[in-house]
């Protein structure tokens, strides 16, 4: 994290913090989408029941982290970061002992509720603990602990199911997923609450709270709907092509596991470079030419790669451009959300906006599953991603731009 030079302690601390939670529930989550095609062979299951497994857990992480961002403007962001980790680290552990697909279905409704609130927790929380001159890059590298947890996920997936069992490597994978609990520990000692929520909660035996839906009132709501459609485009793109990449490797073009694992690796390390390229973006360019940008190399990425007859050598070399647009976009997201609403609906505003997004996109992955027995599992892909990219071009022309706006109390 020496990107990160110039920051307080209190502001590294956070930093790491949701960092190192943001990489683990990338780990958990991302696994899922490994062990698909084990799942569909193993209890004989359809690509679209098989989709509902993602579909269901990106659904309820939705009322997850609005439920968690509603709670975290009453009693604190530490607080319910910690929670949030915590539930989701025992569900996804849990997860490896499912016997049958009504089991794994149930348990991942409950993991995703967890998954939801760690997002929209910790980016508020590191929104308002960083300075506003850091505030795109700290978010935005803060993201990239996604593909270094999509990473991890790859290569564990290769070393299990090279050494195991098929139906012992897929429990195993998900039983490593209670390591995030060990992160409560850090946070608990480390991270402060932002100094802005202590100054509210100081104030606020003098002056009402407000209720939840007041992010709906006629000042607000321009602001939350086009947030909330924002965030669709950039989570629905992002989970039409994640998903099913590992399966479309597979069975499109006859890959096997340690071979898929060489693609993605390609693909995973655009995406790091990606995170990390869209968060010093993010604070140089500002936050709309930054998403615009991420939003036209996403489309012609996703399109080349997929409806473009590659070789498996040039499909290698072409996953690195899709994976460092579908990951960049997500940069100066968490940083935007948080400038965009008031402090006392912040993470009200954020948790809803984002979740929203992923409540919607949670669909593609189950539409695709679907569609794909008619058209072809590529050309579902590509045409859910195409819609999505093409939403967050026009969306990002009526937001307004935010870049060094000071996060203060008011």
């Amino acid at each position: 994290m020496a990107l990160l030079a110039g920051l307080s302690r209190a502001e590294k601390a956070t930093c790491l913090s949701a960092f190192g939670g943001w990489m683990l529930d990338a780990f958990d989550y991302m696994i899922f989408t490994f062990v698909i095609t084990t799942l569909i062979g193993l209890w004989h299951i359809s690509a679209a029941s098989a989709g509902a497994l993602v579909t269901v857990t990106l659904l309820f992480s939705s009322i997850g982290g609005w439920g968690a961002g509603i709670l975290a403007d009453r009693f604190g962001r530490v607080r319910l970061l910690q929670a949030s980790i915590l539930w989701f680290s025992v569900c996804t552990f849990l997860i490896g002992f499912c016997q049958n697909f009504t089991q794994l279905f149930i348990v991942r409704t409950l993991q995703g509720i967890g998954f939801g609130g760690e997002w929209a927790v910790g980016s508020v929380l590191v929104g308002e603990i960083v300075r506003a001159e850091h505030r795109g890059k700290a978010v935005g590298l803060i993201q990239s602990g996604w593909a270094v947890g999509w990473g991890a996920a790859a290569l564990f997936y290769a070393l299990a199911f090279s050494l195991l069992s098929a139906d012992t490597a897929w429990r195993s994978l998900f039983w490593i997923g209670i390591l995030p609990a060990f992160l409560v520990l850090y946070v608990r000692r480390h991270v402060p609450e932002p100094a802005a929520f202590k100054t509210v909660m100081a104030k606020r035996d003098h002056a009402d709270t407000p209720p939840f839906w007041a992010i709906f009132s006629p000042s607000l709501f321009k602001t939350t709907a086009l947030s909330a459609l924002l965030c669709l485009g950039i989570q629905g793109g992002y989970y039409a092509i994640t998903t099913w990449l590992p399966t479309y490797l597979e069975k499109e073009h006859g890959l096997s596991v340690i071979h898929t694992g060489e693609y993605l690796m390609v693909v995973i390390v655009g995406s790091f470079l990606g995170y990390v390229c869209g968060a010093f973006l993010a604070d140089l360019w500002g936050r709309k030419p930054t998403f615009s940008f991420f939003a036209v190399l996403s489309l012609c990425s996703v399109i080349a790669y997929l409806l473009l007859p590659l070789t498996n050598t040039q499909m290698l070399i072409a996953g690195f451009p899709l994976g460092f647009s579908a990951s960049g976009i997500y940069s100066g997201l968490g940083a935007y959300l948080s400038e965009l609403f008031p402090h006392a609906l912040r993470a009200n505003g954020q948790g809803f906006a984002y979740n929203f997004g992923r409540a919607m996109g949670a669909f593609f992955p189950g539409l695709i599953g679907f569609l794909s027995q008619a058209m072809g599992l590529g050309n579902a892909i590509c045409a859910f991603a195409a819609c999505a990219y093409g939403a967050v071009l026009l969306i990002v022309l009526c937001l307004p731009e935010t870049k060094g706006k000071v996060l203060s109390a008011n």
